[in-house]
């Protein structure tokens, strides 16, 4: 497992390339590649105002862009660079295939266009907990003394950041961005688990995952997670793969021995050495899938060398990012958390583990993912549960086949003032002692600008349930359950 180039060359001057898509990748690839004296046309679908004005910056650096729904690349084209949201199926891309235009993502193009001494990547994927382990990671690399930067799904865009000062990258790969790109070979990678998510983009469970292990293929060391069934599958072909788990760590894995995180792998003689990397008390927000997520940033950075002492340093210093397993409040006895980023089944399960007793705010858009499992799963901590968004009636569903005696409110609505519609409905039914939380196992599109949008409304429904409580005495939230 050596962390080699990709053998494909960086775009020539002069080379005809075209660029699917204006937003902030294909900005930043458009304008890569003119530096370089590329001849670039960017393809853009939409034309309004801000993309007019996106046309105008790239025009002075020679950059054409070219507006309308376009189904085959320009005559003499050689190289397409796609934006992460475009399908494979789309016809430009598929005509592009057909005709020998390669194409590639931004990503890929950024690891083409790294010049001699270019920073090493550590990077990493996962169905959940990218941002976190990303952000844990620069963490304890700054903590050893480290320049590093956050790239890739998060960030500086990745094409910037390989020109940049920093001296090594933590890069977040999405499932999109690891369908174009061939020739990465970082210097570790990790993947944190594997469960169905994006399935209407790759088509089929079978071709997300497939997209997820590409991390690996020319990675230096490979880091997965040992008790995920699709993960450890993923590294099984690799020979010398370390792995981590929430369990008493065997030679070769990081892992927890009573309250401590503990190193197994990166050590002088792992079949008898441990290492002590910190505390479980170190980890915040503290949860089970949390844990991991440390776990998994500290393998990485022992891969590169960080010592055990930094990794705790930089893991006390880490500040969560907002809307992740978040406490906003505490009423009437009664916890408000805002997960509202638990976009998908699998993060929805891992936040709902974290809590013994839940009145659940959940719905939006489950993008062909299926919630039976989720339900079945967390229904003896369930309480109560408050549904919203599109999918919200397939929860619903789910909820009368494995949890009946928990009563459920859906709530239709859709205007703006429908958080402290569900607030109100979850605090009714919540008792002293449980948890209010919201992690809604779908995307927030359908009634929101983002997750972060439909986080924000939560907050700012509960903060003025606390308010109204506080005039009635301190009482809000304490209702009986249904």
């Amino acid at each position: 497992m050596s962390g080699g180039g990709s053998g494909a060359a960086a775009p020539a001057a002069g080379e005809f390339t075209v660029v699917a898509g204006l937003g902030v990748s294909g900005r930043a690839a458009a304008r890569a590649l003119a530096e370089r004296g590329a001849r670039v046309v960017v393809l853009e679908a939409r034309e309004g105002e801000r993309q007019r004005a996106a046309a105008a910056e790239l025009a002075p650096l020679g950059v054409e862009v070219r507006f309308g729904e376009f189904e085959h690349p320009p005559e003499g084209a050689s190289l397409l660079v796609t934006s992460p949201g475009w399908r494979p199926d789309h016809p430009l891309l598929v005509a592009a295939a057909r005709r020998g235009v390669e194409v590639i993502g931004e990503v890929e193009l950024a690891w083409r266009l790294r010049g001699p001494g270019a920073a090493p990547w550590l990077a990493l994927t996962g169905t959940d907990g990218k941002t976190t382990v990303v952000r844990m990671l620069t963490s304890m690399l700054a903590a050893a003394g480290h320049d590093p930067l956050a790239v890739g799904n998060v960030g500086t865009p990745i094409v910037e950041a390989v020109r940049g000062p920093s001296d090594v990258l933590a890069v977040e790969l999405s499932s999109f961005q690891l369908h174009w790109s061939h020739g990465l070979a970082p210097h570790a990678a990790a993947v944190l688990n594997v469960a169905p998510d994006h399935l209407d983009w790759h088509g089929s469970m079978e071709e997300y995952a497939r997209a997820k292990g590409r991390i690996f293929e020319r990675a230096g060391t490979v880091v997965y997670n040992a008790d995920d069934e699709l993960s450890a599958r993923l590294a099984a072909p690799y020979e010398g793969a370390v792995s981590f788990t929430l369990s008493v760590p065997r030679p070769g894995q990081l892992g927890v021995v009573e309250d401590l995180l503990v190193d197994r792998a990166f050590v002088a003689d792992p079949v008898r050495q441990a290492e002590e990397l910190a505390e479980l008390s170190d980890v915040r927000p503290f949860a089970p899938h949390n844990v991991a997520n440390a776990l998994a940033a500290a393998a990485l950075a022992r891969a590169y060398g960080v010592p055990c002492e930094a990794v705790r340093r930089g893991l006390a210093a880490f500040v969560p990012d907002p809307h992740r397993m978040e406490a906003v409040a505490t009423v009437g006895g009664v916890l408000y958390v805002n997960d509202s980023k638990a976009t998908n089944a699998h993060a929805a399960g891992a936040s709902l583990a974290a809590y013994p007793s839940i009145v659940w705010i959940a719905g939006g858009q489950l993008k062909g993912a299926d919630v039976e499992d989720l339900v079945r799963r967390a229904a003896p901590r369930l309480r109560g549960a408050v549904l919203l968004g599109a999918d919200r009636e397939a929860i619903a569903r789910a909820l009368a086949r494995h949890a009946a005696n928990v009563p459920v409110v859906e709530v239709a609505a859709q205007d703006t003032g429908v958080m402290d519609h569900v607030v109100a409905e979850a605090a009714r039914l919540a008792a002293p002692g449980d948890t209010v939380l919201l992690a809604p196992a779908g995307a927030s599109l359908d009634m929101f600008d983002s997750y972060g949008a439909r986080g924000e409304a939560f907050a700012r429904a509960v903060r003025r349930l606390a308010a109204a409580g506080e005039g009635d005495g301190g009482q809000g939230g304490s209702g009986r359950r249904g």
